[in-house]
């Protein structure tokens, strides 16, 4: 499976949240370690999965129902 690997600042780049914003609100509630992004080598280094999260976003654009939450996820109830 062929994966395209992105720092958080290119990440930013591609979805336009600024790099501080995708560190402090959008990592770990809404993208998870191990499904969005990985720490190759157990390091300190983080490395989003583009193909996963574009996925996940269109997928969440198309949401008839979804319940905004208070820490900027979404309840699809």
């Amino acid at each position: 499976m062929n994966n395209t690997y992105l720092t958080t600042e290119e990440l930013s780049e591609r979805i336009k949240y600024d790099p501080r914003t995708i560190r402090q609100n959008l990592k770990d509630s809404v993208l998870l370690e191990g499904k969005h992004y990985i720490r190759p080598f157990g390091g300190r280094k983080i490395l989003y999965l583009w193909e996963v999260i574009e996925e996940d976003m269109l997928a969440m654009s198309t949401s008839s129902f979804a319940i905004p939450m208070a820490n900027g996820g979404i309840c699809h109830g």
